[in-house]
């Protein structure tokens, strides 16, 4: 069964590398991406760990992004709050 879809329409800092999300259909996570962030092997990844580069986050089209779709993640992953480490992705294969 698909989930309906789901737009982001708010969100704010909640903490280092927190960030709080208010979805349309009054969903609210917060959802903590240091582990995906400092597992990540891809230095393009990484770099989000730099806080300032990390804060530059902005909500475009309902989805959370940072520069030019550099860095993004599925709406249902956020959703959810089950956004996968890429340590856990290799597990998994």
């Amino acid at each position: 069964m698909s989930m309906p879809p789901v737009n982001i329409v708010r969100a704010e800092s909640a903490g280092e590398y927190r960030i709080r999300l208010w979805f349309d259909d009054g969903t609210e996570q917060v959802v903590d991406f240091h582990p995906f962030l400092s597992h990540a092997r891809h230095p393009a990844i990484r770099a989000y760990l730099d806080p300032s580069r990390f804060a530059s986050w902005r909500i475009e089209y309902g989805e959370l992004v940072w520069g030019d779709y550099e860095l993004c993640f599925p709406i249902a992953d956020l959703y959810h709050n089950s956004i996968a480490t890429p340590a856990a992705l290799k597990e998994a294969a």
